[in-house]
């Protein structure tokens, strides 16, 4: 059995009491939401925190508010937002990426700013303390190489965030609070392509809400192979956003998942969809260029080459969904179930 190392728990009622209390030692502070991801690291050793403070207190950061769109609290349920019908039919990329994020009993309690914040992941690298250490374990913890390319300078494992690629085709921003002050940030610019670092928020620094802005005249979607119907992490995945004029792309973007170290925008795909109708030809060169632009690595389950293959039929099934087209039997065959259809 796996247990927990000692640590001091904090358990703040306000967002300022929190800030406060990260500010007096972020080096060796984490913050705990709904525990799913960092719980588990802490049992494997891979992030051992002196004071752990909890967040699940504070009432402001559950709340959903509509506000020119709609401001979320990082706290709010992956449940809450599966079941919540204003996000369902206006987000609808958001909804089927939330929907496909573990297992029921996980969503109760993860929270969406624990996805857009969840830490990377590698087969070097989640695994037990015995396990690592038996292989003098990995740069991202505790050890000098990064086993899944051994000449690499930086750690190359894998962003698996379902919802921050969503998010970021639907412009998100995020709010960062700390005892110095606060600031706002789009979701794009929150990550960086490194498998330790992979996160630009600053240790002293709480997520506490991300807004989604109105989406009149837009469509959006998700689409996430993983080896079992649930529970897994994606493997490879791609979140699609248009907004159209007839049938005719005014703007879109494209955001794969889990090809990288953080989620990647695909702009040479966003650039050729616009002011065009969705003919084949034009979403066979749209998932071209993100099939050029992803680069998955050996780090998670099935073959890094297929995996990048299937980035193209990800995009495919994306944007003939975003067309109009009935992909209730791909999704069925994908997903296990057909979750939404965009019309």
């Amino acid at each position: 059995m796996m247990r927990l190392p000692s640590y001091r728990y904090r358990a703040p009622r306000t967002i300022d009491d929190a800030a406060a209390w990260l500010a007096e030692s972020p080096a060796d502070t984490m913050l705990l939401a709904g525990g799913t991801d960092l719980i588990p690291n802490m049992k494997r050793r891979q992030q051992t925190p002196a004071t752990v403070v909890g967040l699940r207190g504070i009432a402001a950061l559950s709340e959903v508010q509509a506000r020119d769109g709609f401001v979320v609290g990082a706290g709010v349920t992956l449940t809450s937002l599966v079941h919540d019908e204003r996000i369902r039919d206006q987000y609808a990329g958001l909804w089927q990426a939330v929907a496909q994020i573990a297992t029921p009993h996980l969503r109760n309690m993860g929270t969406i700013g624990g996805n857009i914040c969840l830490d990377t992941r590698c087969t070097y690298y989640d695994q037990s303390h015995e396990w690592r250490q038996a292989i003098n374990f990995c740069m991202k913890k505790d050890g000098d190489t990064c086993w899944v390319a051994t000449s690499s300078e930086r750690c190359l494992a894998v962003s698996s965030t379902d919802s921050a690629p969503a998010l970021i085709a639907l412009g998100a921003t995020v709010r960062l609070v700390s005892a110095s002050g606060t600031r706002d940030v789009a979701l794009t610019d929150l990550y960086a392509n490194d498998g330790m670092h992979y996160l630009t928020r600053r240790a002293d620094e709480i997520l506490t809400s991300v807004r989604l802005p109105a989406m009149d005249g837009w469509r959006s979607t998700y689409w996430k192979l993983r080896r079992r119907g649930s529970f897994d992490f994606p493997v490879a995945s791609v979140a699609a956003a248009a907004r159209f004029d007839g049938d005719r792309v005014v703007e879109a973007r494209l955001v794969l998942g889990a090809v990288a170290s953080r989620p990647l925008e695909v702009p040479a795909a966003s650039a050729r969809l616009a002011g065009l109708a969705l003919s084949d030809d034009l979403i066979a060169s749209a998932a071209d260029d993100a099939y050029a632009l992803a680069k998955p690595m050996d780090n998670t389950d099935f073959e890094l080459v297929w995996r990048k293959k299937i980035v193209r039929s990800l995009v495919t099934s994306a944007l003939r969904e975003l067309r109009g087209d009935d992909m209730r039997e791909a999704r069925t065959k994908l997903a296990r179930h057909p979750l939404l259809v965009v019309s």
